[in-house]
């Protein structure tokens, strides 16, 4: 079991910026990946950006490259979101979400969510 806690969001003006972070309950090195999702209002869950532990790598959308850089500390087990340049269409709940691989069987672990919401 991995739970996780999301943390950093708040209201912003556009242009503005927010850090989003996730703190995980064990080690990250366990963790085969990590990411950050979001849900709009009537709208399905959507990858924001995604880091990989082997090998290290990140993948983003398209919508938020360039504007948003995932990362991670693994001494602290939490990977953060920095947003930059946020856009009222970045308003959503957004979700940290842990993907495990053990003897095989993948399993998925979600945070509680974090508001995050850009006025214009």
């Amino acid at each position: 079991q991995v739970q996780l806690v999301e943390s950093g969001g708040g209201l912003v003006q556009a242009g503005g910026s927010l850090r989003l972070s996730c703190a995980a309950s064990t080690s990250i090195f366990s963790i085969n990946a990590m990411g950050w999702y979001r849900q709009a209002p009537g709208k399905q869950r959507e990858l924001v950006a995604r880091i990989t532990s082997f090998p290290r790598s990140t993948n983003y959308q398209d919508s938020v490259k360039g504007r948003f850089t995932i990362s991670r500390d693994n001494a602290k087990n939490t990977v953060y979101l920095q947003m930059d340049s946020l856009k009222p269409e970045d308003t959503a709940v957004y979700y940290c979400k842990a993907e495990t691989v053990l003897f095989g069987t993948t399993s998925d672990y979600w945070g509680q969510g974090t508001q995050v919401t850009v006025s214009s």
